[in-house]
């Protein structure tokens, strides 16, 4: 019998083919912004993508500080945390995390459109954040990605 057999192809960590993009986020919105970005770095966007491992690219943000929000979220959202002890809700809104710390809104963002367990921490390393538009990821050769062509 000659029939064609496909294989399903599943990749693992090593023989991942990873590549190094570098994006900018100056005057991007920050929920669409965040969401492809996760998508890239879990590596939805290829062809070969496997749920369990970590095969996707690495990804390096600049102007991190530039990044906005529509309407009033940037003072009206608030963003909750909590510590373990009773009465230990803590909130802040994203302008008073931009006040603190300039890559946190956006670190914050990503890692919450990332699963939530040892793969998701995993992935997050793959991600470097800077404030502006220095970086010092220049060994690696990022290609530029524009965010906008993809869905």
């Amino acid at each position: 019998m000659d029939t064609l057999s496909y294989k399903t192809v599943s990749i693992s960590k090593e023989n991942a083919q990873k590549k190094w993009f570098i994006v900018d986020a100056e005057n991007q919105i920050l929920g669409r912004f965040s969401s492809k970005v996760a998508k890239v770095l879990r590596g939805k966007y290829k062809t070969n993508f496997t749920p369990h491992a970590d095969c996707g690219d690495y990804v390096v943000v600049i102007n991190a500080s530039k990044i906005t929000m529509s309407g009033k979220k940037m003072s009206d959202r608030r963003i909750f945390s909590h510590t373990g002890y009773p009465g230990g809700q803590k909130q802040t809104s994203p302008a008073s995390m931009l006040a603190k710390d300039k890559n946190s809104l956006v670190r914050h963002s990503i890692k919450g459109m990332l699963p939530k367990n040892k793969l998701g921490a995993a992935i997050m390393k793959n991600c470097y954040i800077y404030e502006g538009a220095d970086h010092d990821k220049h060994a690696q050769k990022p290609q530029p990605l524009n965010l906008n062509d993809l869905k």
